[in-house]
């Protein structure tokens, strides 16, 4: 069993209101929320054996000033009495370059993990016989996070601006792909090529494989707006598999849940941040041989994915 938990963007702020304007983002009482899932998470009998966290811990508004090492710490203290896998999403790119990020606390991937790219941050682990989760780096090909003088940035740039030729990146206006905005990001070939690997041998080994990422792939459970840049790529190498049985994610706040037509479970987690203080948003995921149990929290409901 492990726990999962998404966009808890802490801040030390008052409530605001989202990007459009139309819902509540209660900042400062984020951090509560997932101390109380940390509570809860612990008393887990047996044990879990770890949680996502899955991108956007702590608010872009927290950049400069020494605000988002504060926030980070603080979130990071709190997940202190639990192995946790961190994914990372636009907001921790909004405070930290990736270079910074890999120094600090949400640097889960164990060295020898992942892709050979060492800029690229996905990795696999079993932590089970006959199941692994894959971590996707979303944000590798993006504008956030990257040096604005390197090649990835550049080449990130130029795809961005023949796919959205808006003043404003972060607006899907108008667009025949919508989510290639700038609050989104993709994948490279080189990691699509070594998720194809890693599927390749769990489908030789019968392991059943969950693969995680701050951004959704499948837009069943989605909107139009929060997908990956290359969505498409990544569920090509999903589908030509047997072995993937769910695609975890967060980013759209709202949640959401599909099965898509290759019987693979997307699971798109409603956001701490837009969580009213009464309620919360994480869960326990238990898996068995044919089937996944999500038991939600708050927000998020219960379900039973059988593979």
């Amino acid at each position: 069993a492990f726990g999962v938990i998404a966009d808890i963007q802490y801040a030390d702020a008052d409530d605001g209101l989202s990007f459009d304007g139309t819902r509540r983002r209660f900042y400062r009482q984020s951090l509560a929320k997932l101390r109380a899932a940390v509570a809860a998470w612990t008393e887990e009998q047996p044990p879990l054996a770890f949680v996502l966290q899955l991108g956007d811990s702590i608010d872009g508004r927290c950049a400069g000033g020494g605000e988002a090492d504060r926030s980070l710490g603080r979130v990071l203290a709190a997940l202190e009495p639990l192995p946790v896998h961190h994914a990372w999403g636009n907001h921790e790119l909004y405070n930290f370059n990736r270079a910074r990020l890999a120094r600090t606390g949400l640097r889960s991937r164990p060295t020898t993990a992942g892709p050979p790219a060492t800029d690229c941050w996905a990795y696999s682990f079993s932590p089970a016989a006959g199941l692994r989760i894959v971590l996707l780096d979303a944000y590798e090909l993006s504008v956030l996070g990257w040096e604005p003088g390197s090649t990835r940035y550049q080449e990130s740039m130029r795809l961005l601006r023949e796919k959205n030729p808006n003043d404003n990146l972060n607006s899907p206006a108008g667009l025949k792909e919508p989510q290639f905005v700038e609050f989104n990001g993709g994948f490279s070939q080189a990691q699509l090529d070594w998720l194809n690997q890693v599927l390749k041998y769990s489908d030789e080994n019968q392991e059943k494989v969950i693969v995680a990422g701050h951004v959704p792939l499948y837009p069943g459970a989605s909107d139009s707006v929060c997908l990956a840049w290359n969505y498409q790529d990544a569920l090509s190498v999903i589908h030509a598999h047997q072995c993937v049985v769910c695609v975890l994610a967060g980013h759209l706040h709202d949640g959401s849940y599909s099965l898509d037509t290759h019987g693979v479970h997307h699971l798109t987690l409603e956001g701490v941040i837009e969580t009213p203080p009464e309620s919360n948003a994480f869960g326990t995921i238990y898996v068995y041989k044919d089937k996944m149990i999500l038991k939600g929290r708050g927000r998020i409901s219960d379900r039973v994915m059988y593979f």
